[in-house]
């Protein structure tokens, strides 16, 4: 053995970060100072005092991030990113004349698989910017975003969308759902894309196809991705029509399992959330959309003190209007405290750990996803707290949920590869996004 041997000894690492703050989520209130994370391949290999690390670790690259939170990826559980294409298409409406007058009638016209490419990259390069390394989606021609999703390196779950009637994507429920078993076949050994059944909602399904959808979902063990109980009028037209409750159907159909996901659930009785707890339901909450549409309350603190794994989605850019997780969060703890008439509900705490491990846990990867951890999956995130709206730090996590702007993420981290860097996209074309964005305007308006 040569003098050097404590050189030889070092381990190899791609990245090494040296943030500020690094928030493992590993633990409540857990913050660790002047620690480092070690990046080889696309696995996390240390995080360690940061002397005891550069000791022991030599990389091709370290990046010092001296002001910086370091966090996990934040997942968007629930979204339809080709609609960012008609953000601010219809705003000031309700639900159902914003989808039955003017959504539905504008993708009658104009959804086809150029447009769902066009908006599903300007939505992936906006998610990304903002800190967001994994995603839910339900739209048509799900395997265009697929493809996109693979060559952005970002991670999706794709909500393979289901209806009773035609669309340009599927002639009728049973089309859609042999489409979604396919796309499930090809991409089931894929590690950014996972696929879900996606019945639009009760109100669109019929229970043949739904009932139907229930045992695929168990045969292939892959979720039920659902909106349902979104508004009083949802539930209120059920009553009149079936004499039972939205989630009362489901019930009795055999799809409360805990492969379900129930996307808005604003309004959920007392005996209802018991239901979802004991089933192993998956709640998404979406309070943005949830508050543009004057959809409803979602009973965020009555959920989770429940026990119910709950989650942060943006929804659409057509009733968000913004696909930003930092301030979804936002968001979901101060509706939730509103909800709760309490202000110590939903804390920050709370909901990163909503946009982090729960929604890791919604797509089945909270083996991999969801905390910082050595052996799991490199998706990280730094924020830079170096901002006159985010000083004095007393808690990284709470200036995080409440005084963060996105444009604050610095450094993106998906499958150990830098997606963002300094605030810039790596690989994805921002003019070239903006200059289709603007052509798709000027022809549907």
């Amino acid at each position: 053995m040569s003098s050097s041997g404590s050189h030889q000894e070092s381990r190899e690492a791609d990245f090494i970060l040296h943030p500020k703050w690094l928030v493992p989520m590993t633990e409540k209130g857990l913050v660790l100072s002047d620690h480092s994370l070690a990046i080889q391949g696309n696995k996390i290999v240390a995080i360690e005092p940061c002397e005891s690390l550069k000791n022991t670790f030599k990389s091709v690259r370290e990046i010092n991030l001296e002001n910086h939170l370091l966090i996990p990826g934040l997942i968007n559980a629930h979204g339809h990113s080709p609609m960012t294409l008609f953000r601010g298409f219809a705003d000031d409406l309700p639900l159902q004349p914003w989808l039955e007058e003017k959504i539905w009638p504008a993708e009658s016209q104009w959804v086809s698989e150029e447009f769902v490419r066009d908006g599903a990259a300007l939505a992936i390069a906006e998610m990304l910017r903002g800190g967001t390394t994994a995603f839910t989606d339900m739209y048509f021609f799900p395997e265009e975003i697929a493809k996109l999703a693979v060559d952005a390196n970002i991670r999706t779950m794709l909500a393979s969308p289901i209806l009773d009637f035609p669309t340009v994507f599927a002639q009728d429920a049973d089309d859609y759902i042999r489409k979604a078993t396919e796309l499930s076949d090809r991409y089931k050994n894929n590690n950014h894309v996972q696929v879900a059944f996606g019945p639009h909602a009760p109100y669109t399904v019929s229970d043949t196809p739904l009932q139907h959808i229930s045992t695929l979902a168990n045969e292939l063990d892959i979720p039920i991705h659902i909106h349902v109980h979104e508004n009083i009028q949802e539930v209120e037209d059920s009553v009149s029509k079936l004499g039972k409750r939205p989630l009362a159907r489901l019930e009795e159909l055999g799809l409360v399992s805990q492969l379900l996901q129930c996307v808005h659930a604003t309004q959920l009785e007392d005996a209802e959330i018991a239901l979802l707890a004991e089933a192993g339901v998956t709640v998404i909450h979406c309070p943005s959309s949830n508050a543009n549409l004057s959809s409803g309350s979602c009973r965020t603190q009555d959920i989770v003190d429940a026990g119910i794994n709950l989650c942060i989605g943006t929804d659409g850019a057509a009733s968000n209007n913004e696909l930003n997780m930092i301030n979804e969060m936002r968001q979901a703890a101060l509706q939730g405290k509103i909800s709760a008439s309490h202000a110590e509900a939903t804390s920050a705490w709370e909901v990163l750990t909503m946009a982090t491990v729960n929604g890791a846990r919604a797509l089945g990867q909270e083996e991999s996803l969801g905390t910082l951890e050595i052996g799991k999956l490199a998706d990280c995130v730094a924020v830079d707290l170096n901002h006159l709206n985010t000083q004095p730090v007393y808690d990284p996590v709470s200036t995080l949920v409440y005084s963060v702007q996105s444009q604050q993420v610095s450094h993106v981290w998906v499958d150990g590869k830098l997606n963002v860097e300094n605030g810039e996209l790596c690989s994805l074309d921002t003019a070239e996004l903006i200059a289709k964005a603007r052509s798709w305007a000027n022809k549907i308006q």
